[in-house]
């Protein structure tokens, strides 16, 4: 045997111990203990025990990464990280692809250390976020740990920039992804709200600053987990979540299918697709939707329609129900959605459907997604309870947003949109549309005419008026050109096709990240 091979075998063979080492995790019998996904660990040469393989199918860490990325395609970062005693520091971290595309990863080790962040781990976590910005590739965590360790503080470590900084800074130069498979708190748990997408696994994941035992010591409460942070807290009343998925394999497959609309990073366009692209004429339209204003109908069923076939998916549906968003492709052009929902408070905009908006529209132009805008509403919400709670600050919000996204906008009135509610909707005439639509029958004002009339006691003449003036439909708006075209609903997907052809330039050329523009309401 050569001098040289002699040499780097004893260094070799440590090398592999400790790698293996890290790979084990937390070991066999906490790697069965419940947290066993459907499939034996890859490398570890042991199997899950029968009666632990949970029906929820929870997976370790490196199991998470292995179903969200393609196969065979993750590469590990800091797999030696720490002392040696917790295996990966509790942080598996690396790159690997998601359908063909380089992406950055993350997941949080729950059997080892509780998934606690170590001073190594924290330098990984770092390190992600810096290289994604660095190399201009989409950041997904997955979130299960118990925060920073309590024993960080018995040893002196320097001053450096964290994780939470690196992921700020990332906000609309890549997608950023955050996937919650178990109880997350402190500072893990704030990764969540810096990111672009959240997903929450319903039963086990939640989220918050410090768990039930530092609650109860520090204000007396006693909560559980799941009432402090669960799921349902995040995702329909702090709107910390956009998704919530009934276990972690479509968790990770709705992380998986956001992806798929938005480029790798804001100087791309949009990845476009094939598929059902061509134009056809919405028949159903006319069943969906009433031509009575006051009759409520569901917008989702006018999104699937007017969506490429499949394509349509749904963003935060449990939180500002009054309003959707929503993400699709129209003619395999990856697009966003803001339409209101007439079913839910007739449409009207209250502060959590305004809050919610704002961020997406946001979001979503930073990445160049094209906007359709679908207006049905009667203004935002109002009432002394709206008022409190912010009515005005967050839709001026949503109208900043929308205002300021510098990408395609196309507007349509279905049937109605009174008052600060057609602004916020992309209404405004020369607010650059490029293209703006309204149904037959459309009506637009600054509140309704019967309303309007009684309130600046006008006669019985001038209330007549209003009122005809508005029953006639959107013939003046469109004598004056206020819109481009009214349509026959049934031409919907067509005319925003036409929209997106129109636009095509923009979506496909080169882009720049939005730079800041001062700071929103």
């Amino acid at each position: 045997m050569n001098d040289n091979r002699q040499a780097w075998q004893p260094l070799l063979d440590e090398l592999r111990q400790r790698r293996a080492a890290a790979m084990a995790m937390g070991g066999p019998e906490k790697l069965a203990k419940g947290v066993w996904g459907l499939a034996p660990r890859r490398g570890l040469g042991v199997a899950p025990p029968e009666n632990t393989v949970r029906e929820a199918g929870r997976l370790d860490a490196r199991a998470r990464i292995d179903a969200l990325v393609d196969a065979d395609s993750f590469v590990e970062l800091g797999t030696l990280a720490g002392d040696g005693t917790i295996p990966a520091d509790a942080f598996v971290a690396g790159s690997a692809t998601i359908d063909g595309r380089p992406v950055l990863v993350g997941a949080e080790d729950f059997t080892v250390a509780g998934g606690s962040i170590g001073t190594a781990a924290a330098s990984k976590r770092t390190r992600l976020a810096v290289l994604a910005r660095q190399e201009r590739v989409p950041l997904v965590m997955m979130a299960e740990g118990a925060g920073h360790r309590a024993t960080n503080a018995l040893s002196a470590h320097r001053p450096a920039p964290n994780d939470l900084q690196a992921l700020a800074d990332l906000a609309g130069i890549v997608p950023t992804v955050t996937v919650v498979t178990g109880p997350s708190a402190g500072h893990g748990a704030l990764a969540a709200p810096l990111s672009d997408f959240t997903v929450m696994v319903a039963g086990d994941a939640s989220l918050f600053t410090a768990g039930p035992p530092l609650v109860h010591a520090s204000v007396g409460e006693n909560v559980d987990k799941e009432e402090l942070g669960g799921s349902a807290v995040h995702a329909e009343i702090s709107g910390v979540a956009q998704c919530v998925a009934p276990d972690v394999h479509q968790a990770l497959a709705a992380a998986r299918r956001y992806l798929s609309y938005l480029p790798s990073n804001a100087w791309q366009p949009p990845p476009f697709s094939g598929g059902d692209t061509g134009p056809r004429a919405l028949d159903t339209l006319l069943e969906i939707v009433p031509p009575n204003a006051r009759r409520p109908y569901d917008m989702r069923a006018v999104c699937h329609e007017l969506a490429d076939a499949g394509s349509l998916f749904e963003i935060q549906p449990g939180y500002g129900r009054s309003l959707i968003t929503a993400l699709c492709r129209l003619g395999g052009c990856p697009a966003a959605i803001v339409a209101n929902q007439p079913m839910v408070l007739a449409g009207a905009i209250d502060v959590a459907a305004a809050e919610k908006a704002a961020r997406f529209v946001e979001r979503m132009a930073a990445f160049g997604l094209p906007l359709v805008m679908l207006a049905d509403n009667p203004g935002v919400l109002a009432g002394s309870l709206s008022e409190r709670a912010g009515i005005l600050r967050s839709s001026a919000r949503m109208f900043a947003a929308q205002h300021r996204a510098a990408v395609p906008k196309l507007h349509v009135t279905l049937r109605k949109a009174f008052g600060f509610g057609s602004s916020v909707m992309g209404m405004n005439s020369f607010d650059a549309q490029t293209v703006s639509l309204a149904f037959p029958g459309a009506t637009l004002g600054g509140i309704p005419a019967a309303v309007g009339g009684a309130t600046a006691k006008a006669d019985e003449r001038t209330r007549r008026e209003l009122i005809e003036t508005e029953a006639a439909g959107p013939w003046r708006l469109a004598g004056s050109v206020t819109y481009d075209e009214i349509i026959d609903p049934r031409e919907l997907r067509n005319a925003l096709l036409a929209g997106l052809r129109l636009a095509r330039s923009r979506l496909t050329g080169a882009r720049e990240p939005v730079r800041g523009t001062g700071y929103l309401p």
